[in-house]
């Protein structure tokens, strides 16, 4: 399962999506990950205050990992424009 996210609300939503298709509850996820149920509710809402270790964690939990690479430029945008 490889997706792209740019936002908090993108990740979230990969989230929730990879929660539900392995039928976990916010609760049960909560439980594998160490992390209360109104945390994860907070993540997949794509709270912009979310700690990495917070997300990591929940990654790890429903079998995911966290990658960095190269920003395609497929949308136009260009980071270094902001500057």
């Amino acid at each position: 399962m490889n997706q792209l996210a740019r936002d908090e609300k993108q990740i979230g939503s990969i989230i929730r999506r990879r929660r539900k298709q392995l039928k976990l509850s916010q609760s049960q996820l909560g439980e594998k990950s160490g992390v209360r149920q109104a945390l994860v509710s907070i993540v997949e809402s794509g709270n912009p205050a979310t700690k990495i270790r917070t997300i990591l964690s929940i990654l790890a939990a429903l079998d995911l990992e966290f990658q960095i690479q190269e920003r395609s430029n497929a949308d136009g945008f260009n980071i270094e424009d902001i500057f």
